[in-house]
């Protein structure tokens, strides 16, 4: 199984939809809640190469983007791939 990391914050919708999903398909991930970490939501910013908004998820080291991006790989048959990698 893959290893993911998801950057969240608290009260953040489109982070529970994105661990939602991540948890409909028996999922382990490694969250970092960024909401009074100002050093996670930077690190954070550094992986994404410079994207800020919440969430940002990584499989095996690989930035694959927030929510929508997520949802859209799922969508399009490309998530279980990388998940099983």
């Amino acid at each position: 199984m893959a290893s993911v990391v998801i950057y969240t914050r608290e009260f953040c919708g489109y982070c529970a939809r994105a661990k939602s999903l991540l948890e409909s398909k028996g999922v382990d991930y490694v969250e970092y809640n960024a909401t009074h970490a100002p050093e996670k939501r930077q690190e954070m910013i550094a992986k994404a190469n410079g994207a800020s908004t919440f969430p940002q998820i990584f499989i095996n080291d690989e930035h694959v983007g927030g929510c929508d991006d997520i949802h859209a790989l799922d969508r399009a048959g490309k998530l279980d791939p990388m998940l099983a990698a």
